[in-house]
């Protein structure tokens, strides 16, 4: 296969992973926009959308679209409560002190990830994708007798992830309007502005914040949802979501929300591009150098606000 059709392969490959990450970052740009907190336990609830995704899918009989779809409803709504719970036990308790969340997350962190271990056990679990029907792709190419179509082999994508890219876009719209368009929303924005004027007009911070800290974990764990039929759920798989996504925020900008979307899509983009064409390593290095150049030249990130 030659280099263009090679090109589009890698990025459809590309497109599937800037939709996960866009939609795990995006919870994590939440919390931090809104609460001022870093939560060190993002991947982990990642880890456990997918965890129990598995559980879910693995106990529901017949065509695996049903048990997906009740996954689908049931994870991100199990790992919200947790972590709005998680919040009320424990972030309230300290008052959102920026030192001791970070301690506080990281101690969730190791909670989740043991106790999932002790549930579950060490194995790898498949899910079953609801469909994933091949889907070859056309090419173009200029010869003698003009423009031509032709099918190069295996040039093509499954169904199923092209079903995670439109998702992810139909969810983050969504997120989109519920924040810019809604009531539910504007009490988020006033909560991010000045949390005290809030209070003092009546917003119950603590609860927004409370239910902030779910809804950030609930979008990790959609996330989590829909990549499991593509990776195996596992105890240990929240290291790269997290290590990804907090590169995300910093380079789109801590809280800026169509920063983390922009930045999720170039991050995305040229993860599936390089780790094609050389090594997944390769792209997570580079990466982590984009990074140290956005902190050393641009501290605010792409779309994130300056402190002064």
């Amino acid at each position: 296969m030659d280099f263009g059709p090679h090109l589009l392969l890698a990025s459809l490959e590309g497109a599937v992973t800037a939709a996960i990450l866009a939609l795990t970052a995006m919870g994590l740009s939440i919390v931090f926009g809104v609460m001022r907190v870093v939560n060190v336990a993002h991947g982990e609830f990642y880890m456990l959308g997918a965890v129990i995704a598995w559980w879910v899918t693995s106990l529901i009989g017949g065509h695996p679209a049903i048990g997906f779809i009740l996954a689908l409803g049931i994870a991100p709504l199990v790992v919200g409560l947790l972590a709005a719970t998680a919040d009320k036990l424990i972030l309230q308790k300290i008052n959102y002190d920026p030192d001791r969340t970070i301690v506080a997350t990281i101690g969730l962190l190791y909670i989740i990830q043991q106790t999932t271990l002790m549930t579950f056990g060490p194995d790898a679990r498949p899910v079953q994708p609801p469909f994933n029907t091949r889907l070859a792709l056309p090419w173009f190419e200029y010869g003698e007798n003009g423009f031509a179509m032709f099918w190069p082999w295996g040039l093509s994508i499954t169904s199923y992830k092209l079903f995670v890219i439109i998702a992810a876009i139909g969810i983050l719209t969504a997120l989109w309007l519920v924040i810019t368009r809604s009531k539910i929303g504007l009490i988020m924005r006033a909560t991010q502005l000045d949390s005290e004027t809030a209070l003092a007009f009546g917003v119950p911070v603590e609860r927004v914040y409370m239910w902030v800290f779910g809804l950030g974990a609930g979008l990790a764990a959609v996330g989590a949802v829909l990549v499991v039929p593509i990776q195996q759920a596992h105890y240990l798989m929240g290291h790269d979501p997290l290590l990804l996504a907090f590169i995300t925020v910093i380079i789109g900008g801590l809280g800026s929300l169509p920063g983390t979307v922009i930045a999720a899509i170039l991050i995305g983009m040229s993860d599936g591009i390089i780790s094609v064409f050389f090594s997944p390593t390769l792209a997570k290095i580079i990466a982590t150098l984009v990074v140290a150049m956005v902190l050393a030249f641009r501290p605010q990130g792409l779309l994130g606000r300056s402190a002064h």
